[in-house]
């Protein structure tokens, strides 16, 4: 008996094993596919873009194939989350917004916990001129991944650009908005210190405050100067550096630094600043 069990359970394998390749991809699989695709074809159009052989439609061509291969997925399998977080990013970085949030309100519905699903919406909103909508997004990607550095800097540009319709709302004064906002771009700052974007706007930041703290924006922009190449982009932090040394009524110091400055692209604000200096005193 043992002999014709043994053989029954082969059989079995075996069509299990058939039946399985007859299936196909599994939809993870497909997906994988999908996703390696347009990675390849957004690489190769940013390798591509300026390039006399370049061919704008044949791209389109490619990117709406990908979109009917992601339908069929999704029509298949309506409660795929990650294909639907998928296809709204890949939707969203070919400038189809509108058609990005439909997937990603419903990835949204299917999985509360998505980041960067989050965050997306959180932009679209800003862009649509919704900042009181946008604001628990932005707040909600930063809670589910507190070290996106992305995260932190999109919430610092909403609470900066929105400043008037927040204050508004009575939900905040200007000194938690103030603080909010710098704290946002400070965090995005010490996350990526080699996003230049980044560490840039959280320098600046300290020209947006109500009332500025002159010494840590001074501590800023020094501390980038020591990472600046020379030329332009030090001289350039120079500039910054002299107009806060301006605020804090140290003209010497100012005076030090403008004289330094010597590159005919920066000659315009250089002069600006020269202006607010006090006259030498005579000898």
């Amino acid at each position: 008996m043992v002999k014709p069990l043994r053989s029954v359970i082969a059989l079995a394998a075996f069509a299990a094993a058939l039946r399985a390749a007859d299936s196909g991809p599994t939809p993870a699989d497909t997906l994988k596919d999908l996703v390696a695709r347009q990675q390849a074809l957004f690489a190769g159009a940013e390798k591509s873009q300026g390039s006399p052989d370049f061919d704008q439609e044949n791209l389109k061509s490619q990117f709406q194939q990908l979109a009917d291969a992601y339908s069929v997925l999704l029509h298949d399998h309506p409660n795929f989350t990650e294909a639907r977080v998928d296809y709204g990013q890949m939707l969203w970085k070919i400038d189809m917004r509108k058609e990005a949030v439909v997937q990603l309100l419903e990835a949204n519905a299917l999985d509360k916990d998505i980041p960067v699903v989050k965050n997306l919406l959180g932009n679209y909103l800003a862009e649509d001129g919704r900042p009181l909508e946008a604001l628990p997004y932005f707040m909600a990607a930063i809670q589910l991944a507190p070290r996106e550095p992305l995260y932190h800097f999109n919430l610092g540009l909403l609470l900066y650009s929105a400043r008037d319709d927040l204050l508004k709302d009575g939900h905040w004064t200007r000194a938690a908005l103030d603080h909010s906002m710098l704290e946002a771009f400070r965090r995005a700052a010490e996350l990526a210190p080699d996003r230049i974007e980044y560490t840039y706007r959280y320098a600046y930041a300290f020209y947006d405050l109500e009332t500025p703290d002159w010494e840590s924006a001074l501590k800023s922009w020094r501390a980038l100067e020591l990472q600046a190449q020379p030329g332009i982009e030090l001289q350039f932090l120079q500039l910054q550096e002299a107009t806060v040394l301006l605020k804090q009524k140290k003209p010497d110091a100012a005076r030090a630094l403008l004289d330094a400055i010597t590159e005919p692209k920066l000659a315009e604000q250089r002069q600006k600043l020269v202006a607010q200096l006090p006259p030498k005193p005579a000898k």
